[in-house]
């Protein structure tokens, strides 16, 4: 219930385009639900909010094609999913290889997944199919403060934890042959799915913002409806800190999942070394992002706020590049590492939501409730009586994202596809999942 009170509160802020939006999966979130959407004008005293954007600025998912088929991974599913689990690193304050000394985590920062392919991990075709190529402009990272920077010890590369995950799926159904041939996809087909986003650092951005905003609050006389959902004008000094704070965040989360990719193939090559492997597309939620929105017949720049929505260009926007030119942007919905998830394709309806859907399932319940219900040790257990091999560091952490916990993917993917929002094209079953 707290859903409608919170889209209520976002719709009573300035400069507010149309609507504030809850998407398919919206629960309740800090100031924001997460699956809320809502885009601002500069121009109109329009404003930016840590509550918008939220605390792990672009988590997103990133799905990896292969040539590989689920006939090819089952007799050597459980030896595959070890592997992973040895080359990538995941779990709570979990380190990567990488140690960023110096002007290095400037770079990153300003970088973004270009500057991963730089050092090696990964291909230069990889940034093709990114959104935004994996990089932001606006990113100073003069904005972000040196605790955030000290937090991030050598965390490009991991995965984390809570809802974070990397796994092996394969084709089951597909709804659209078309769009599905267009995307590269196959019935059978394996491919891997990652979720994570800019681990210590994009969350120390959120808290440090928090007191910058709320002083902003105040100083310009915005009226707030609850102070979660602190606010600066876009264009006063505090507010074009955070974007560009948030800018580096989104940065280095982009540099984050191309590092996991690069392990990824370094991990598939040791049991399939001809395998092929390509990027279908990563996609992040958690952002802000200026685009350009028709609004009441007249186009607009505008700051959109995506808390747990993700983006989904249809198949005119020209920000899409190579081959979804014509054909809309890969949409990556997650569901849980005992259901489903989905990859859809924007479509040009979808520009009243400001081209934006959700994530995911969404929660029904909190994790410490979901610790009460289920036992993490049987429902691994659960899990692959029904051919899924969990690998986790945590199985308190596995309790908390019980299936049971979220909501029936397949009928929040209904919504979105009959609303128009974004098209299915094709359904993906687990068949290993690494947890933090």
């Amino acid at each position: 219930d707290k859903v409608f009170e919170q889209v209520t509160n976002v719709a009573s802020l300035p400069g507010i385009q149309r609507f504030s939006l809850a998407m398919p999966d919206a629960h309740w979130g800090y100031g924001f639900p997460i699956g809320g959407v809502a885009a601002f004008d500069p121009d109109e005293g329009g404003v930016v909010s840590v509550g918008g954007v939220g605390f792990d600025v672009n988590c997103g998912v990133r799905t990896i094609k292969t040539d590989l088929t689920v006939d090819d991974v089952r007799p050597v599913l459980r030896k595959l999913v070890d592997t992973f689990f040895e080359v990538v690193p995941a779990g709570l304050g979990s380190r990567g290889e990488i140690t960023l000394t110096g002007n290095k985590i400037y770079d990153v920062l300003q970088e973004g997944a270009p500057w991963a392919v730089g050092q090696g991990y990964g291909l230069e075709e990889d940034l093709t199919f990114i959104e935004e190529g994996g990089v932001v402009t606006g990113a100073d990272p003069i904005d972000v403060s040196e605790t955030a920077i000290k937090r991030e010890r050598r965390q490009v590369g991991t995965l984390g934890s809570g809802n974070h995950y990397l796994e092996v799926q394969y084709v089951d159904e597909i709804y659209d042959p078309a769009i599905a041939q267009k995307f590269g996809l196959f019935l059978g087909q394996i491919v891997i799915s990652l979720h994570c986003g800019s681990r210590a650092l994009g969350h120390q951005v959120g808290t440090d913002y928090l007191k910058t905003l709320a002083g902003a609050s105040r100083k310009y006389g915005i009226p707030i409806k609850e102070r979660e959902l602190v606010c600066a004008p876009i264009n006063s000094p505090e507010g074009e800190r955070y974007f560009s704070a948030v800018n580096c965040a989104i940065n280095y989360a982009f540099a984050n999942r191309q590092v996991i990719s690069h392990l990824v193939r370094v991990g598939l090559e040791k049991i399939f070394p001809d395998a092929e492997m390509k990027m279908l597309y990563d996609i992040g939620h958690n952002t802000c992002k200026i685009e350009e929105h028709i609004v009441d017949g007249q186009k607009k720049k505008l700051y959109v706020h995506r808390k747990g929505a993700t983006r989904a260009f249809g198949a005119k926007r020209r920000e899409l590049r190579g081959a979804y030119q014509g054909v809309g942007q890969p949409v990556l919905i997650g569901g849980t590492m005992g259901t489903a998830s989905y990859i859809l394709a924007g479509t040009e309806e979808n520009d009243g939501a400001f081209a934006s859907v959700c994530h995911g399932a969404g929660r029904v319940m909190s994790r410490t409730k979901a610790k009460k219900l289920w036992n993490g040790e049987k429902l691994i257990k659960d899990l692959e009586n029904l051919g899924i091999i969990i690998r986790a560091h945590s199985v308190h952490g596995v309790a908390e994202e019980a299936p049971g916990s979220y909501k029936p993917v397949e009928e929040v993917v209904d919504v979105i596809n009959n609303t128009k929002l974004a098209t299915k094209v094709v359904r993906v079953r687990p068949l290993g999942c690494l947890k933090g």
